[in-house]
């Protein structure tokens, strides 16, 4: 008797879990829909996109207009706390991605991703590049108004071409870390705890004030924590100061946060999808 072997079949494989049957076409396809879902989910949330932005700008014009008249900087204060206030507007909208991940984890929709034959991790991915758009276009606000009240940047072409490489940079570091931080405290609640951490960092750097002005104790902190060279490098793009190392010494510590956080969140995902 003569057996026909049947054509392969992708239900074979673990459902929500990538396979050899998935080119890369699919993956791309399946990545591109659930951006295109956490984007939507992103417009409904009317309260923290409004805050995503308002709380930037709030900021700016408290310290500009409130404190910028008693802090010396040795330049206009305006222009020395603008590239702050652009990483904090990164950095805020960035921690959000915790509470998204947290409420796909306890509502049960991740469940229902893995019974389907799509690429396992595209609901990460699709958070975190959500995460990158959401708070770009919100990074765009805060510097239009930052121009109307008078900030006046030197950055040419390439410079603001740089500044947006190491802004993406942070946002999609900042989004991955905070990923994997809603998967692991398993509530919406606890993922919007414990983000604050990260948006706390910001106030201890050079954002506002020069480090030397802070006590000693403090000032190591400020001076060695990850947000300062950052900072540092988008001030030296945009407003002309001197940069010395912290370009590279930004660009290798948050590489470092984004591969360590990426291959985090995917271990978390797929044990929550096990």
């Amino acid at each position: 008797m003569t057996v026909t072997a049947s054509a392969p079949s992708t239900a074979t494989a673990p459902p929500g879990h990538p396979s050899s049957s998935l080119g890369l076409a699919e993956v791309l396809s399946d990545v591109r829909v659930m951006v295109g879902r956490s984007l939507r989910r992103s417009s409904r949330d009317g309260e923290a996109l409004v805050m995503a932005v308002m709380l930037p700008v709030a900021l700016m014009l408290l310290f500009v207009y409130v404190f910028g008249g008693a802090i010396e900087v040795g330049t206009d204060y305006i222009n020395y706390v603008v590239p702050g206030i652009i990483l904090l507007c990164a950095g805020f909208g960035a921690a959000s991605t915790a509470t998204y991940v947290a409420n796909d984890a306890v509502t049960g929709v991740v469940d229902r991703f893995r019974s389907m034959p799509i690429f396992g991790s595209a609901c990460l991915i699709g958070h975190v590049v959500a995460s990158v758009v959401r708070n770009l276009l919100a990074t765009v606000v805060v510097i239009g108004v930052a121009l109307l009240i008078g900030w006046r940047p030197s950055a040419g072409p390439v410079e603001w071409l740089l500044t947006l490489v190491f802004l993406v940079l942070f946002m999609t570091a900042v989004s991955f870390l905070s990923a994997a931080l809603g998967l692991l405290v398993g509530s919406v609640e606890a993922a919007n705890s414990v983000t604050f951490v990260m948006l706390f960092l910001p106030y201890v750097s050079s954002a506002f004030v020069p480090p030397d002005t802070m006590p000693a104790a403090l000032r190591g902190f400020a001076e060695h924590q990850p947000i300062t060279p950052m900072i540092e490098t988008l001030r030296g793009l945009l407003m002309g100061s001197v940069i010395g190392s912290s370009w590279w010494i930004a660009a290798v510590e948050w590489a470092a946060v984004l591969a360590v956080s990426a291959v985090g969140a995917g271990l978390l995902f797929r044990r929550k999808t096990r």
